[in-house]
């Protein structure tokens, strides 16, 4: 991958994203900041490492990408986040923690599905691909079994992930909200020939 191709693709998300952080502004009642996404791709157990370190003191929410790509979404709500949104939302007062009832977890689901879903639904128009996210999930216990499917399955076939971690942010309570995007190595390499035959400005290929 080149430097223009990776230049491409962390556009191509930054759209995605931009859609995201305005649906969740909409849904938290706040101004929603983006940072640019850091994209990189490594192993899966790297992957699984950084997942744990946010697993402690977030609630997890993942949703699937299937159809053309095959990935995962994870966004790791916090105990702020929870406090807030309930109290926006269900109009319940809560402490600052990660432990939450029904209720909360039907919102945070819902919150995931429409972020995950504006999110998908870009990366679907702007890459021409049939993709869709799965309803989203609260995954109990240890995120490597949640993700194995996507990360540990075919370690000799596919040893490499594309993933990206960006964060959502309130300008004045400084409350991040991380979402990781993960797709295997064979969406990896789709993703590149698409922006391969494909300049995204007058259809043109890259380098032609």
């Amino acid at each position: 991958m080149t430097e223009l191709e990776r230049d491409i693709i962390r556009e191509i998300l930054n759209i995605g994203l931009a859609r995201a952080a305005d649906s969740f502004a909409v849904i938290a009642q706040e101004k929603v900041l983006l940072e640019v996404p850091n994209l990189d791709i490594v192993s899966g157990q790297n992957v699984l490492e950084k997942v744990r370190d946010l697993q402690t003191g977030h609630v997890v929410i993942q949703s699937d990408i299937r159809g053309d790509f095959n990935g995962t979404t994870l966004l790791f709500f916090s105990g702020q986040h929870v406090q807030r949104l309930s109290r926006v939302c269900l109009r319940m007062s809560t402490s600052d923690s990660i432990d939450i009832d029904e209720m909360q977890e039907s919102l945070l689901l819902e919150i995931s599905n429409i972020i995950t879903g504006a999110l998908v639904t870009q990366l679907a128009n702007i890459l021409k691909a049939q993709i869709y996210g799965a309803p989203p999930v609260h995954p109990s216990g240890d995120m490597a079994a949640a993700l194995k499917s996507l990360l540990l399955d075919h370690p000799m076939v596919q040893p490499l992930i594309f993933s990206v971690i960006t964060q959502f942010s309130d300008k004045e309570n400084s409350v991040e909200l991380p979402l990781m995007i993960f797709f295997d190595r064979e969406t990896f390499e789709k993703i590149i020939d698409i922006i391969r035959t494909y300049d995204f400005m007058g259809g043109q290929q890259l380098g032609s």
